[in-house]
């Protein structure tokens, strides 16, 4: 039997590289070897790092325009398949011959690995995981054998863009978030505010609005935006951080979180048992990936300062409604590589 399985993510962000990590441990700990690419290097030269500047410029300049590109992800696949062409050749050496899988946690090198697959070229399976809620039409391609959801809504929709095989699953998020006692503490309840690597989206005025309810201080993870932690620094009402090593345990020192994305961060709180509400969300997959889960009760969308105050207080006076999956995706794609 092939032991190995070859894992392509995207340093677009942490999400993606978050699940292709957690993916990577589960699988070498079940005695595979896994090889994981980032797909900004696979792309020829420096485009692919030119493409994830553009897009986080995009994000902290102009939002909007990333909404807009999202809603019509459809009418670019043909401009999706041209670019993401530029990375065959180097995901085929990469992949290479006597591979067991591939695993996909990007929706542009689902795209190319489903056409190669397609075409193929790429004689084992491949398999998407489906990283977020919300599912737009780059993420399915119609030569990828079987695609991961996270929830049977997610599920839906990737039938409805032309998933033929879809699975669902728990969220794979990291050992240390599982639902632990949180430690006894004193003082004011805490809001921990995310807004993922980049620190992306209304996180000044979000902290600003959590402060004036009285009912939690925010705490603030900037992540890597500099700037934006020494802007939160300057108001003085949040406690403000820059990149956090070990988030469980931050987590486990707060009472809710207060996200604009719908990502990684959202699952990892919720496996950790931890209240998640959404605030001041990013447009495009932000928007829609908010819409999903308010739809199926993981996590209610506050969509004006007014309804901030008593949803913080009902989200805090109780554990969140989470009841994800009882498969595990390192099954599915164990299967899928026999």
């Amino acid at each position: 039997m092939n032991q190995r399985i070859v894992v392509v993510s995207a340093s677009f962000g942490a999400g993606h590289d978050g699940v292709a990590a957690e993916l990577t441990r589960r699988l070498a700990a079940r005695g595979r070897r896994v090889e994981r690419h980032d797909f900004v290097d696979l792309v020829p030269g420096r485009l692919g790092r030119v493409l994830r500047a553009g897009y986080h410029r995009q994000l902290t300049a102009a939002p909007r325009t990333w909404g807009w590109l999202l809603a019509a992800a459809g009418a670019g696949a043909g401009a999706a398949a041209r670019l993401t062409a530029l990375a065959d050749q180097a995901l085929l050496d990469a992949i290479g011959p006597g591979t067991a899988a591939v695993v996909s946690t990007y929706p542009l090198a689902s795209q190319a690995l489903g056409r190669l697959r397609a075409q193929g070229r790429i004689a084992a399976p491949v398999c998407t995981y489906l990283t977020d809620l919300s599912v737009h039409p780059l993420w399915i391609h119609p030569g990828v054998d079987v695609h991961i959801g996270l929830h049977d809504d997610a599920a839906r929709q990737a039938k409805e863009l032309g998933a033929a095989d879809v699975r669902v699953t728990a969220p794979a998020v990291g050992p240390g978030f599982r639902a632990a006692p949180r430690p006894d503490r004193t003082g004011d309840p805490r809001a921990l505010i995310v807004a993922g690597a980049w620190g992306v989206g209304a996180i000044e005025r979000a902290a600003t609005d959590v402060a004036a309810t009285g009912a939690a201080v925010p705490v603030v993870v900037c992540g890597r935006n500099e700037r934006l932690r020494r802007r939160v620094e300057r108001r003085g009402d949040a406690v403000t951080l820059g990149w956090v090593d070990d988030m469980p345990a931050l987590m486990r020192g707060c009472d809710v979180v207060v996200q604009n994305a719908g990502g990684l961060s959202s699952l990892e709180a919720l496996t950790a048992g931890l209240p998640v509400l959404t605030y001041r969300c990013i447009p495009g997959h932000g928007r829609t990936n908010a819409e999903v889960l308010d739809r199926i009760g993981w996590v209610p969308w506050i969509r004006d300062r007014a309804g901030l105050a008593g949803g913080l207080r009902r989200a805090m006076t109780g554990p969140p409604r989470f009841d994800p999956a009882p498969a595990r995706a390192e099954d599915v794609i164990l299967e899928l590589a026999g």
